[in-house]
């Protein structure tokens, strides 16, 4: 499909394309997967750190725990997106800072402190949900579907 694009393509097209693809910088793609491990990994510690210390120090059992964790790892996400500092070390990581919950936390954050001068209906509410919309509506429909095969697979009863 590749070639059949560039046969498609000019002379000039194809030089360009050439010249482009020689002075490219190269991606550090291992220094990129070491960010993004030591981030997401540094994330995930923390949440570790938590989870214990709601076990320990509070009472939570090892599943009531999970809940107050997130809410924390998503009160911190937020504030450092507030602060700009999140952006920064998302920027630095990549997806590292993007996968944990904290990355959504802080697309939601992003949204609304973007789009505050809208007001708080409209923009902050309207803008912050374009995203979560569709994130709500695919787990939704994922945990429609795996209740249905664990229905079908288990049986009804």
């Amino acid at each position: 499909m590749a070639n059949n694009k560039k046969k498609n393509l000019t002379m000039t097209q194809q030089e360009y394309q050439d010249l482009a693809k020689r002075i490219e910088p190269k991606r550090p793609v291992l220094k990129n997967c070491l960010r993004a491990f030591l981030v997401g990994g540094t994330i995930c510690l923390i949440g570790e750190c938590f989870m214990q210390i709601f076990i320990n120090y509070f009472g939570f059992t090892e599943k009531t725990a999970g809940n107050p964790t997130v809410a924390c790892l998503i009160i911190i996400s937020v504030i450092l997106t507030s602060f700009g500092i999140y952006d920064k070390m998302a920027q630095w990581a990549g997806a590292g800072s993007s996968v944990p919950v904290t990355g959504f936390a802080n697309s939601l954050c992003s949204a609304a402190i973007e789009h505050r001068a809208e007001g708080l209906v409209l923009g902050v509410g309207g803008n912050m949900f374009k995203l979560a919309g569709s994130v709500i509506v695919y787990g939704t429909v994922a945990a429609f579907v795996v209740g249905l095969l664990h229905l079908i697979i288990k049986g009804g009863g």
